[in-house]
């Protein structure tokens, strides 16, 4: 079978079980930084051919996906299927890619498929398969790029470097890091192509800067992604975070204990090709722990295919007697993962949280169309720009909304003066019963160093807004709650 049709099978067979498991999401409203930056942005271009947003505060992400999103609107009409298939489409080719980039790592084609099918069974990858964010076509350019340049067709990795810094700025690493290993290899004319990419972020930035009067468009932006993310008590819980989730969550111990079993024992990871992608997936994960304020898994997309190459790399030289109950159990551990949620907070779409979230807030929207449609709707963002447009998904119609910058006590006990008629509280952050919240010390860190609060309660609600709870949905433990000192109507 020639190279060529071995990946149009590798796409086909990748696009059929992505589709598959996610059917039945095509219609799900868009979530958080959907609704809040990339839609809103991509709609831009399509509408009135901006490429600096107007409808959403600019930054430094480049315009590489919402072009992509503009050109499927473009082609198949505006809708949240055509942009969710759209997703799916990329998500696809990421798993097919990582099947590629097995190949030329040296593993055999079953644990070249193994290597993409726990890439399927990740709830992050599972999740962020459907989200219109950046980190999920970065990672399928990364991975593009990395089996053009093992493949040794530099002037090919050089462009797809191109269109992977116009997708995400931080993915400029990656062409930096190639062209210093052709540099030290002494390939300095193949090493001066990967000069491209560089040049390509910097005539963005300079365009942004011209337009916005900031270098990352926005100041804001740059002090919670720089200023704030690096101070050092957060940057060392970041480093936490990524090698929990790495090496320990959801069962990836089990692959991690594979690998440092290969490493210490058999030579499956020495060679060239190895160590690129090595120091690609190292050098990546240090730029996304030291920036980037909210420190999101999402952001180590671009590294799990590489993860999986050498968690499937590791399995291959263990014993024979304990290689298909570590597959197993690797393997249950990740589809758990879909449908457990820890003990502390994490970002809702890092499994099926993120479904839980966003059906509750279809939920509350139609509800106060329904009820309150001529009122202003006090909330926090990003139920706020879900009622506001349509396009959205969750109303008809816009609503008039007041926008409070939390759900927190101190925020929202300042409102008394304005005598809100109608709030909505819901859970923000995830915060179970029997999770880490309970214990005070933690209580006490976060306040410290995350800006923490309790949210406002029903009986605060009640004493100081003089406002009542008239409807309450629950899902997965998460929840929605409206107020109002007025019974509710009905739209007409």
């Amino acid at each position: 079978m020639n190279r060529r049709r071995g990946t149009a099978l590798a796409l086909a067979a990748s696009a059929g079980i992505v589709f598959a498991l996610h059917w039945q999401y095509l219609r799900l409203p868009y979530f958080w930084d959907e609704l809040g930056q990339f839609v809103p942005a991509g709609l831009d271009i399509l509408q009135h051919g901006a490429w600096i947003p107007r409808s959403t505060v600019p930054n430094s992400h480049p315009p590489g996906l919402m072009a992509y999103l503009a050109l499927v609107w473009r082609v198949f009409g505006y809708s949240i299927p055509a942009t969710r298939a759209a997703m799916l489409v990329v998500a696809a080719g990421v798993v097919a890619a990582t099947f590629r980039l097995g190949g030329r790592l040296g593993l055999r084609p079953g644990y070249a498929i193994l290597a993409a099918a726990l890439l399927v069974a990740d709830p992050l990858f599972q999740m962020q398969a459907l989200l219109a964010q950046l980190d999920l076509p970065a990672a399928l350019m990364t991975v593009v790029v990395l089996v053009l340049f093992l493949d040794d067709s530099v002037a090919w990795a050089a462009g797809a470097s191109v269109a992977l810094v116009l997708i995400k700025d931080t993915s400029v690493v990656v062409p930096a890091v190639l062209g210093v290993v052709l540099l030290l290899e002494g390939r300095r004319k193949d090493a001066l192509v990967f000069v491209a990419p560089l040049v390509a972020l910097a005539i963005w930035l300079a365009v942004l800067w011209h337009e916005t009067g900031y270098l990352f468009g926005n100041p804001g932006y740059t002090h919670y992604n720089l200023t704030y993310a690096l101070h050092p008590v957060r940057v060392t819980v970041s480093v936490l975070r990524r090698l929990y989730f790495l090496f320990v969550a959801d069962f990836r111990w089990v692959g991690a204990a594979a690998l440092l079993y290969s490493l210490c024992n058999t030579d499956v990871f020495r060679g060239r090709a190895w160590r690129i992608v090595f120091i690609v997936g190292v050098v990546q994960t240090l730029l996304v722990t030291l920036l980037g304020g909210a420190a999101l898994e999402r952001y180590l997309l671009p590294v799990l295919p590489v993860l999986y190459c050498g968690y499937a790399a590791g399995f291959s030289s263990i014993p024979i007697r304990w290689r298909v109950p570590a597959v197993a159990v690797l393997g249950a551990g990740l589809v758990s993962g879909w449908f457990l949620n820890p003990a502390f907070p994490f970002p809702y779409e890092n499994n099926l949280a993120l479904v839980d979230f966003v059906r509750l807030h279809q939920e509350a929207a139609r509800y106060l169309e329904r009820h309150y449609a001529e009122e202003t709707i006090y909330t926090a963002w990003p139920l706020t720009g879900a009622l506001q447009r349509p396009a959205f998904g969750y109303v008809d119609r816009p609503m008039a909304v007041r926008e409070t910058s939390d759900l927190r006590a101190r925020t929202l006990l300042q409102l008394a003066g304005e005598r809100p008629r109608v709030l909505v509280l819901y859970s923000r952050t995830w915060e179970p019963e029997w999770g880490v919240l309970r214990f005070r010390w933690v209580v006490r860190f976060l306040t410290r160093y995350y800006e923490y609060g309790p949210d406002l309660t029903r009986e605060e609600v009640r004493s100081v807004l003089h406002l009542e709870p008239v409807a309450r949905w629950e899902r997965g433990g998460q929840w929605v709650e409206v107020y109002s000192g007025q019974p509710p109507g009905t739209k007409d």
